[in-house]
């Protein structure tokens, strides 16, 4: 099992739109099959304004395949295209970070 970390770092006063695009990203993933992501900010982190969603995955392969082929129909995807329009005007940048879990919780 995996650990996905998708680490952003927004502009001043974009947390919360940015929030609010992953929250609905939540929901719709859900519906296409897709690993929930737990979405947190930071209450003390390296930089302030910054927005941290995780997910697991079985393999990379699993990872890989989400990222590069998701699953459902061309209105479902329409709609998470819609979802993330413009989230760049709310980032300064980002990275990810992938953990293989040794030990579960």
């Amino acid at each position: 099992m995996y650990l996905v970390r998708e680490i952003m770092y927004c502009k001043p006063g974009k947390v919360r739109p940015m929030v609010e695009k992953f929250h609905t990203m939540n929901k719709l993933s859900k519906k296409l099959g897709m690993p929930t992501m737990r979405i947190m900010t930071d209450f003390s982190a390296e930089r302030y304004w910054t927005i941290v969603a995780e997910l697991e995955v079985a393999d990379l392969k699993a990872f890989e395949d989400m990222m590069q082929n998701p699953s459902g129909s061309p209105e479902d995807m329409k709609e998470l295209e819609n979802v993330m329009k413009d989230y760049h005007d709310l980032v300064q940048y980002g990275r990810r970070e992938i953990y293989k879990i040794e030990v579960p919780a």
